[in-house]
């Protein structure tokens, strides 16, 4: 022992005096408490005798019998050096230097102390387990710093180390990091500059995270009110952030243990964040373009024009646009009807014409935009595509009339009513009687208001206006032909006296008579009126201005539908130029800017910045509307087919003893294309149930004779024969045979089922829908035979070209009635007028049949509109039959002998020669 200390002293002795600084820890006397300042410590080597006896010495930490060594340095040096110390021959105040000093370990000689005092208490447990002891062994280092007198066996510096870092380690177990943290700042030893900075920004996260849950947990507690969205989102945020927290801890708890990744992740906890007082997000519905736009833009309105004149009549659109769903259907319409105007609305069907004549009439409310009235007592009165299923076939022509005045009808029945009730109450009752009285006679200042006595009187005008004779008054509504219940449709909207009238495809089921009545009819009112229809002839002679509707855009023409036809396309001529010059412009700056981008960057720069200001400018001109290639259809392959398919014999027929024809003699051969035109209420669609079966004749012959003959009848009421429950595309996928799903959508399309409208059910559409979706159904069924009731009707002119070229090809016989004189001019070969109850056939096509009666030649050219197409005679379209000899593949002349010295065969056939 003497001989280690006497190395050790000597060895300090030979070193350089140490100069501690003030981090380095030391070890004090009993009596000493402060180190000595810098400027009063010695720096020689005290001896064993002073350090022990004289207080105020100090001992610094690699102290060892009395030798002094201020340094961490070589710390493990002195720990070794204690070991060589014999603990009997210790001195009575060494024992305690290291106890009871007042001067704190260092981190890590405290966690070297903890691990020591564990060894030493398992040790002791180990101990008293053997001796059969039961008791708990008091672990050392729990006293008050005599654990190494108490003790069986004192423990080292390393083992109490070993104890103080187990100890601080359940502390910050059970107090948290904060108390772990005061343990050491309860010590006299500062911390690093380093140590500090690590431990403010830990305790500044710590205070961060507090504070935000507070936050969440104070705004509920606060207030009852919704989350603001921005705080919705940071609440969203911090949910998804703990979500992967806890996600990526389950999956390393699972790469641990080796089990299933998914099934950690489901059972681990999700942190929770506070969310009293939180509504839940709903989740995100997607809007459609409609909601949007309803959301953003103010809400329409009915406004009434200042300051108009006494009988000055106006109703206008100002940027009006519809939107159904995500489909735009007019945006920012402009443009109105005031006294004087006529004007025709054109456009493709789908163009949104009948939706504006219902915005017109209040029956819709626009998306966006405002309704101009000249007056709040504004009258508008509109005659509907299908105005005819409104009619009652059973009743009186004047009842039909009469039914129009609602309010008046309603008056009229409430007084009789009352005098019903008046004849019915006792004499006695007087207070009955007196109620009764007194609502007669409300109700008699309301008649007198209304002038409700009057209303046969205007009905009669209005059967006088239209062309009714007296005794057609009590007629049925069922007598009539298709002519006559447009007038009545037309005479029952102006009963109503309107202000604006408004017409929606009037001229369908007309005859050129009746057409040419009604134009004259219409000229002749001083009424402001709209009118949309596909004729054109009938436009060009009424209407003085004309609205295209096209694209969604809306642009107003003055002069009639031939000067229309003029502008429209000088309009569109300008365009496309500008359009054209524009881009080649735009072409030729983007080619300047790829050549010079390297040379020149900073002139690029500003050129190109110049091009994109100039692309999203409002002077910048949008590529004109583009009209593509019609659309082109074909009839399902036509069975095979005889020459004689049909035949009618001495046919007479008549209703309640009117004889509407008499002699009819007509026979339909193969490939006949057989047209019958005549007036209104002539017996055309007569002749055709009686042809198809669906009428008996009175005296006659009349039917199918051919053999394998398949007909298809398309009649005017074909609609009624749908199945109400199905949708659109159901009807049409039923009706195909062998079409794509492609085409079918085309061909719907066609007749303006577009979009979500093919999920429509059948009982939803409208008459004219229905008309549109049988004729598509018949366009899809195989047949041979043909008969046609007026299939042009709510029809657009796309649509009736891409008829008129699938019956051009159709490979069988065709029957069809149509007024639509140029639509029977490119499909019938063959022409069958009904003149003084006679069927006169004419062999040749309408132009043949124009040529024979000079009157009715200088009739129909003197409707022709400049710039639009005239009567010329039927196209002649090659049909290859059926029956040809079938194709078995190879090339075309692959039975032809093209060199007869081609071949090896040929060869010896021509040597042998």
């Amino acid at each position: 022992f003497f001989l280690a200390a006497a190395a050790a002293a000597s060895a300090a002795a030979s070193r350089p005096p140490f100069r501690p600084s003030p981090r380095s820890a030391f070890l004090a006397c009993p009596d000493v408490q402060d180190p000595p300042p810098p400027s009063q410590r010695s720096t020689t080597v005290p001896s064993r005798d002073r350090c022990i006896s004289e207080p105020g010495a100090f001992l610094p930490r690699r102290c060892v019998s009395g030798t002094v060594v201020f340094a961490k340095p070589n710390k493990a040096a002195a720990l070794a050096a204690l070991d060589f110390v014999d603990e009997d021959e210790e001195p009575a105040g060494a024992a305690n230097i290291f106890d009871d000093a007042d001067v704190p370990l260092s981190k890590k000689e405290l966690k070297a102390l903890a691990k020591k005092k564990e060894k030493e208490t398992k040790k002791a447990e180990k101990k008293a387990k053997k001796k059969g002891g039961g008791g708990a062994v008091a672990a050392p280092g729990d006293g008050d710093g005599d654990n190494f007198g108490d003790a069986d066996e004192p423990l080292s510096l390393k083992e109490q180390m070993a104890l103080e870092k187990k100890n601080a380690k359940k502390n910050k177990k059970n107090k948290g990091s904060a108390d772990s943290v005061d343990m050491f700042d309860d010590a006299d030893e500062p911390l690093s500059l380093k140590e500090q900075m690590a431990l403010e920004k830990k305790n500044a996260k710590k205070d961060k995270q507090k504070k935000e849950s507070a936050e969440y947990v104070d705004a509920s507690a606060e207030s009852d009110a919704p989350l603001s969205k921005k705080e919705k989102k940071m609440l969203e945020k911090k949910r998804e952030k703990e979500a992967k927290k806890a996600a990526v801890k389950a999956e390393k708890k699972a790469k641990k243990k080796g089990g299933d990744v998914e099934a950690v992740k489901d059972d681990a906890e999700i942190p929770a964040v506070p969310t009293a007082g939180v509504e839940e997000p709903e989740e995100k519905k997607q809007l459609t373009l409609e909601e949007k736009i309803r959301k953003e833009r103010p809400p329409p309105r009915v406004r009434i024009m200042e300051g108009a004149q006494p009988g000055f009549v106006s109703l206008a659109l100002e940027n009006v646009g519809v939107t159904f769903k995500n489909q735009e259907v007019i945006k920012g319409a402009s443009w109105g009807v005031t006294t004087g105007d006529r004007i025709g609305l054109v456009g493709p069907n789908g163009g949104g014409k009948t939706t504006q004549l219902r915005i017109l009439g209040g029956d819709l409310e626009p998306t966006v935009g405002d309704v101009v009235k000249s007056s709040s007592e504004l009258r508008v009165a509109m005659l509907k595509q299908e105005f005819v299923d409104a009619l009652v076939p059973t009743r009186s022509l004047v009842d039909e009339f009469m039914s129009v005045f609602e309010e008046e009808n309603q008056i009229l029945e409430n007084l009789k009513t009352c005098e019903e009730d008046l004849a019915d109450i006792d004499a006695s009752d007087t207070d009955k009687m007196q109620a009764t009285l007194d609502r007669m006679e409300d109700l008699q200042a309301k008649a007198d208001a209304k002038g409700v006595y009057q209303i046969r009187a205007r009905a009669e005008k209005a059967m006088d206006l239209m062309g009714f004779t007296t005794e057609e008054r009590e007629q049925p509504v069922s007598s009539f032909s298709g002519g006559w219940k447009m007038r009545i449709g037309l005479g029952k909207v102006l009963c109503l006296d309107p202000n604006v009238l408004l017409l929606d495809e009037p001229t369908n089921h007309l005859d050129l008579d009746s057409v040419e009545w009604l134009e004259a009819f219409l000229r002749e009112q001083n009424i402001p009126m709209v009118i949309v229809s596909h004729d054109r002839e009938f436009l060009d002679q009424v209407c003085n201005k004309i609205v295209d509707t096209e694209g969604g855009l809306a642009t107003k023409y003055d002069g009639n539908y031939s000067t229309f036809l003029k502008q429209k396309k000088a309009r569109l001529d300008a365009w496309n130029t500008a359009y054209n010059n524009q881009e080649k412009k735009i072409k030729e700056e983007k080619q300047w800017i790829n050549k010079f981008k390297v040379k020149q960057p900073e002139a690029v720069k500003q050129r190109q910045a110049k091009l994109e200001k100039k692309l999203k400018s409002k002077d910048y001109i949008q590529k004109p509307p583009f009209v593509g290639k019609p659309f082109r259809f074909r009839f399902p392959d036509a069975p095979r087919l005889g020459a004689e398919v049909a035949t009618i014999k001495d046919l007479k027929h008549g209703y309640d003893g009117e004889l509407l024809f008499e002699d009819v003699n007509l026979e339909i051969q193969k490939l006949e294309r057989i047209a019958i035109i005549g007036p209104n209420g002539a017996g055309k669609s007569t002749l055709l149930r009686i042809l198809t079966g669906k009428e008996e004749p009175q005296e006659g012959e009349s039917g199918i004779i051919g053999s394998n003959v398949i007909m298809n009848y398309f009649e005017q009421n074909q609609a009624d024969s749908l199945d109400l429950d199905k949708t659109v595309e159901d009807t049409v996928a039923g009706a195909s045979s062998n079409q794509s799903y492609n085409e079918l959508r085309a061909l719907m399309g066609q007749f303006l089922f577009k979009g979500d409208s093919v999920k429509k059910k059948v009982a939803n559409l409208s008459g004219g829908e229905k008309a549109r979706l049988s004729l598509c159904c018949m366009m899809l069924r195989p047949a041979n035979l043909l008969v046609l009731d007026e299939p042009t009707n709510h029809l657009d002119i796309p649509a009736k070209e891409m008829l008129e070229e699938a019956l051009q090809h159709f490979m069988g016989s065709l029957v069809l009635i149509s007024h639509d004189r140029y639509f029977v001019s490119k499909v019938a070969n063959s022409i069958c007028a009904v003149e003084s109850k006679k069927l006169e056939r004419y062999a040749g096509d309408y132009r043949y049949y124009m040529e024979k009666s000079a009157e009715w030649r200088a009739k129909v050219e003197a409707r022709y509109v400049n710039g639009v197409e005239r009567i010329e005679s039927a196209p002649k379209v090659s049909l290859e039959e059926e029956n040809k000899s079938r194709n078995f593949g190879g090339a075309k002349t692959a039975n032809l002998v093209t060199k007869k010295n081609k071949g090896v065969k040929n060869a010896k056939r021509n040597s042998s020669k």
